[in-house]
């Protein structure tokens, strides 16, 4: 996998040529994309759209079914000025990967893709001359976690520090946290059954850790929870989160749980209505956390 490039432009300004995971960040590269996340939804919020993609190409393909991630991407892009064109490709189709990174290559200057596979996604951005933005791989989901931290920031939480208990199984959800923890100076937490954890030796620091008693969630900052999985719903059965629990929670901890949810499994419906719940407004970064790599990618100052 090729490693992220940066060159220094300005004070404010950071170009980089792919983002397909947030261990191939430094927690440099991660403050400012959630700084300039978090100066995105201001302006958002005030009518005030950062019109610094004026006139550049996305191509935006969609490769896997999902509506949130990839509605953000547009949206946001042509907020921001940029034309979007959805070609109807597939990285598991006849056509070489190689092939398809350059031809689009020649009429785009970046390419955002949700696709199942992230080595497929990987062997695209390393054929391509155009940089590549991760929306969402079954292996991780950079975007949706720097989404996260981008809203923990903006409600006045330090990123150092920090500590996050997410409640699920090793999918992409958790890599991708696992890949900020990587990188910052946070502690995350895994609680799931013992055959459900991830494999901390593929992540750099000693600050991941994995448990199966519920007892963790208590001293959590950040609470994060994921859809349990098809082969493990009867052994998830004792993790599900509750109002109960979060009542026994710190009381400014923050509870995000992965969008889509299903209530009477991961959580309880009461949970969802819980003062401590923020998944709302905290998803609503997603798009200006998309619009902070664009800019990045892009070479543009956000």
């Amino acid at each position: 996998m090729r490693a992220f490039a940066l060159t220094e432009q300005r004070d404010n300004d950071m170009a980089c040529k792919d983002i397909l995971g947030l261990d191939h960040l430094d927690a440099r590269e991660i403050d400012r994309l959630t700084r300039c996340s978090v100066q995105l939804a201001a302006d958002f919020r005030a009518g005030r759209p950062n019109r610094s993609l004026e006139g550049r190409r996305i191509a935006l393909i969609v490769d896997q079914p999902g509506w949130r991630n990839t509605t953000a991407l547009e949206l946001g892009a042509r907020m921001m000025g940029a034309h979007v064109a959805q070609p109807s490709i597939s990285l598991s189709g006849s056509e070489a990967i190689g092939d398809l990174a350059h031809y689009l290559s020649n009429w785009f200057d970046l390419i955002a893709i949700r696709t199942p596979s992230l080595g497929k996604m990987t062997e695209l951005a390393d054929a391509a001359t155009i940089p590549v933005l991760n929306l969402r791989t079954r292996q991780n989901h950079p975007c949706e976690t720097l989404g996260d931290l981008s809203f923990v920031r903006e409600s006045g939480r330090q990123l150092d520090g920090l500590c996050v208990v997410a409640v699920g199984a090793a999918g992409n959800i958790l890599h991708s946290w696992a890949e900020a923890a990587s990188r910052l100076p946070l502690t995350l937490t895994q609680i799931a059954p013992r055959r459900f954890w991830i494999d901390k030796t593929r992540y750099a620091g000693s600050n991941i850790h994995t448990t199966d008693d519920m007892a963790a969630i208590f001293g959590a900052d950040i609470i994060i929870t994921d859809c349990w999985p098809s082969d493990g719903a009867a052994e998830f059965k004792p993790y599900q989160v509750t109002g109960a629990i979060l009542d026994r929670a710190r009381p400014d901890c923050l509870f995000i749980p992965c969008p889509p949810v299903t209530r009477g499994q991961e959580v309880s419906g009461d949970a969802m209505t819980h003062r401590s719940c923020v998944v709302i407004p905290a998803k609503a970064h997603l798009l200006h956390a998309q619009n902070a790599c664009l800019l990045a990618l892009l070479g543009e100052q956000g």
